[in-house]
């Protein structure tokens, strides 16, 4: 699996991320094993995770994992602090409880999620630099922020020479381009990686919502379907229509299309999906050894995807 550079940082990681979204809730352990092990095999090393996950099952999943069957050194982990209570104190208190449930003393990449106007953003950028410093992330990141906050961010710790940031984490697909608009081109001056989330629009880039709403899919479930529903309607589901063509002129399934395209993004460091079961992991595993889109494709995809 191809690995790429994280912005201007020395850190790589695979270009495609495992997401951790549905495990302790609707992936248990075992199917959780066979994720992990499958998605390592392969090459990946990119492991997604958060606190919010699951409220916490997904990270105590995750490290029952790195407990034994699946070395520690093998994943590069990539986790959140946030919530409610951004201040110094309430993010370091959330990546120590994260790191309790993970089970080991340190993440590669913490992303701090959201932001706060009330709290001093010196104040928010400190717990990054106090999270470095403690050996508790090897690198930071910011997740869930626009693109002047991003910026202002950044900016901000290269005026103070402190630990800089070197990714955003943001919603990127074909039914989700808003990023585009701010968030991306200012990573790209910036020097910050991007990580893609929900890479398949949360499995709608499939196709599986084409003809109805699967009783065991995510549209279905009480926890996600607020998540998928708006994805459902309106342009999302003309790129879809969009995307199925173009998926059977080549010859490929919907989502090995939608991945090509994410991947031919030049800012982009990794795209992050979150299957739910062995077999979904491996449709998307096919799709990293597929060939590269057509540029014909790419720029047909992105004039009716463009938001």
């Amino acid at each position: 699996m191809e690995q790429r550079q994280v912005g201007r940082s020395g850190l790589r990681v695979s270009r495609l991320g495992l997401g951790t979204l549905t495990w302790g809730r609707d992936t248990d352990e075992l199917d959780a094993a066979d994720l992990a092990r499958a998605f390592l095999d392969a090459g990946g090393t990119l492991v997604e995770t958060s606190p919010a996950y699951g409220e916490g099952a997904a990270e105590a999943v995750l490290g029952a994992l790195l407990a034994g069957r699946v070395p520690r050194d093998d994943v590069l982990l990539v986790t959140r602090a946030g919530g409610a209570d951004r201040s110094r104190r309430g993010l370091l208190a959330s990546l120590d409880a994260s790191l309790q449930r993970l089970g080991t003393p340190d993440v590669d990449l913490l992303l701090l999620d959201g932001w706060d106007s009330r709290v001093p953003l010196d104040e928010a950028l400190a717990a990054a630099d106090a999270a470095v410093a403690s050996g508790r992330a090897a690198y930071v990141g910011l997740a869930g922020c626009t693109g002047w906050q991003v910026a202002r961010s950044v900016t901000w710790q290269e005026a103070l020479r402190r630990a800089p940031l070197v990714a955003a984490a943001v919603p990127w697909s074909l039914a989700e381009r808003e990023a585009e608009q701010d968030v991306v081109p200012a990573s790209a001056e910036l020097g910050l990686g991007v990580l893609g989330g929900a890479a398949l629009g949360g499995g709608v880039l499939t196709g599986k919502y084409r003809h109805g709403v699967p009783s065991d899919s995510r549209a279905a479930s009480t926890h996600l379907a607020e998540r998928v529903e708006p994805l459902l309607r309106g342009r999302p589901r003309s790129v879809v229509d969009a995307l199925a063509t173009a998926a059977e002129g080549l010859g490929v399934p919907p989502l090995t299309a939608a991945l090509g395209w994410l991947w031919s993004r030049p800012e982009l460091a990794s795209a992050v999906v979150g299957p739910r079961t062995p077999q979904q992991l491996r449709a998307v595993l096919a799709a990293d050894a597929a060939a590269p889109l057509p540029g014909a494709i790419v720029a047909a995809l992105d004039d009716v995807s463009a938001p």
